[in-house]
């Protein structure tokens, strides 16, 4: 559906405006999207995001600050997602060899096979490969890099 009848507005001040509503809107779509996904789970976005972070770092542990280096939402309170995870046994805290002052953390295994029933889901969730193809999305992904700088 376009914006226009998404938001009930027939013009737009310029191109330019339409696309920064559109952007917005689309990312709040996706967002209502996979919080719906993710509430049966437990997890928050925000929290699905920092597990996905330390799988990807398994089995090694990283540190809360490069945690939210990587964060999507960088307005997130990762030692409070972090905390959050820790009390559900997803995550553990491990102390740095480098540092022992220094509190890192990883993913467990009930947090990786959390991930994996997420996985399942989430790739359910599949509307963009139905909508537009692989070379579109490159496309896209070009034109909002390029938007950021």
């Amino acid at each position: 559906m376009k914006i226009e009848e998404e938001i009930k507005q027939d013009k737009f001040h310029s191109e330019y405006q339409k696309l920064a509503i559109n952007i917005l809107f689309t990312s709040n779509w996706l967002n209502s999207t996979t919080t719906k996904i993710l509430k049966p789970f437990g997890i928050s976005a925000q929290q699905y995001n920092v597990l996905r972070i330390l799988k990807g770092q398994s089995p090694n542990s990283i540190s809360v600050n490069n945690i939210m280096e990587r964060m999507i939402d960088k307005m997130s309170n990762t030692s409070r997602l972090v905390e959050k995870l820790r009390q559900k046994e997803l995550i553990e805290r491990v102390i740095c060899e480098k540092d022992r002052r220094q509190v890192d953390v990883k993913i467990t295994k009930k947090g990786i096979a959390l991930l994996e029933k997420v996985k399942t889901e989430m790739n359910s969730f599949n509307v963009l490969t139905e909508t537009i193809s692989e070379k579109e999305a490159k496309i896209i992904n070009e034109l909002l890099d390029k938007m950021r700088g």
